[in-house]
């Protein structure tokens, strides 16, 4: 029994001494060279002007696309101006046609039968003719007129998202991945919180 307890102790002590006797490892030395130091600088954020998103919807109310580009966005100039301008251009046209349409039945309740659509159109097609153009007149009148509070909407929002505090905090973003086994891609939402 005295040898069992011996044997057990020399053994145990053996391993011990072997476990001591090992060089130290190089990659437990800390190298100053590659340690990642947050900059101070980066950390800080500019303060908040609470008269930027008023002043880029005002910007954008005098002259349409001017809030955008008083915001760095250039490239929502072209879609300003074309949801603007194609409304008008409608309207516009709708105008001169139905002009044309109201000379035509003015000059037949006159008595003269010398109008440009005097046998084509009757004078009902006349009177339905106006009262669609009419219509379409102020409907592309209404869309120009949401295009451009639009506009304004738009620039003060975007100049409100600019200010907006985006860091890797708290953050959401897609996820994308081919799933092999499947043969089919996974979506969906990665939600991240750092405290």
């Amino acid at each position: 029994m005295p040898n069992k307890y011996f044997h057990t102790i020399l053994f145990t002590l053996l391993f011990a001494c072997l476990g001591f006797s090992q060089v130290d490892d190089t990659l437990k030395e800390v190298n100053t060279d590659l340690m990642v130091v947050k900059d101070s600088i980066s950390m800080k954020r500019e303060p908040i002007n609470l008269l930027a998103p008023s002043r880029a919807a005002f910007y954008s109310a005098v002259l349409p696309g001017l809030g955008q580009a008083h915001n760095k966005k250039y490239w929502k100039i072209p879609l300003v101006y074309a949801a603007i301008g194609i409304p008008v251009y409608f309207y516009i046209d709708n105008n001169n046609e139905f002009k044309r349409y109201r000379n035509a039945y003015k000059r037949r309740l006159a008595g003269f039968k010398d109008d440009e659509f005097f046998g084509t159109v009757s004078d009902e097609g006349l009177i339905n003719a106006q009262e669609s153009l009419r219509r379409n007149k102020e409907l592309s009148l209404l869309i120009a007129i949401g295009a451009y509070a639009l506009n304004i909407i738009d620039a003060n929002v975007d100049a409100h998202l600019l200010q907006y505090n985006v860091d890797e905090n708290l953050a959401i973003k897609p996820h994308f991945k081919y799933n092999e086994r499947e043969n089919s891609s996974d979506l969906g939402l990665t939600l991240n919180f750092k405290f």
